[in-house]
């Protein structure tokens, strides 16, 4: 995968700007924009900086360049949660506003029928951005745990010890070599066991985590 995304580009040039660049002996705080020369030098000058803004256009194109290799798709969910998670991360730490978060996705602590009353009915709530931070929070540690392959060894703990095969004495049909033969069941020598229970309830937050995230997709902004 290659992946090449810049930043936009600002290519128009105020004819404004230009003014004050070449006469830049005149006091422009004090200069009405609305003067009759003024306006006349700035209508000549649109022209050229439309132009301008063009060429620019052509020259220094905003880049939107994707390319996805077949082995992108293989294990497309861990491929996608190694880009989300970093973007998810600095979202946390530079957002300047929050969506609209329903009361059903947050603990009853964060919903609007928890929060103080509020001064002015057009007023968010108090617990508004606070709901917001919680479903980012959500979010991250459903991609985390994407992220991390052993994420559930903690609910893990014994030695797997030896595979062993023991036949049954049940005996089924090999379509692959035409006869009947007997079957086998595997087991293991070790006292190797699992905290099902913990890892169900570590299991169903990620799988809210990504629901969140598929939910509020488009309040995903700066």
């Amino acid at each position: 995968m290659k992946v090449y995304l810049s930043n936009y580009r600002h290519h128009w040039v105020s004819p404004y700007k230009i003014l004050e660049r070449v006469l830049f002996w005149l006091d422009w705080e004090n200069i009405d924009y609305d003067t009759p020369w003024v306006e006349r030098w700035s209508d000549r000058l649109t022209p050229f900086c439309q132009a301008w803004q063009k060429f620019l256009d052509i020259v220094h194109p905003k880049i939107d360049y994707v390319k996805i290799d077949r082995y992108d798709t293989w294990n497309m969910d861990h491929t996608l949660a190694l880009m989300i998670l970093p973007m998810l991360r600095q979202l946390k730490q530079d957002k300047h506003g929050a969506p609209l978060v329903d009361d059903e996705d947050v603990p009853e602590h964060l919903r609007s029928t928890a929060a103080p009353p509020k001064e002015d009915e057009y007023d968010v709530d108090g617990n508004h951005f606070k709901r917001w931070d919680w479903v980012i929070d959500e979010m991250i540690f459903a991609f985390e745990c994407k992220n991390n392959d052993d994420w559930d060894r903690e609910f893990w703990s014994g030695e797997v010890g030896d595979a062993v095969w023991t036949k049954t004495g049940e005996t089924a049909h090999n379509p692959v070599t035409g006869k009947e033969e007997t079957l086998s069941e595997l087991t293991f020598t070790g006292n190797r066991t699992c905290d099902w229970e913990g890892r169900s309830a570590m299991q169903k937050r990620m799988t809210n985590g990504f629901r969140l995230f598929g939910k509020y997709y488009e309040g995903l902004w700066d």
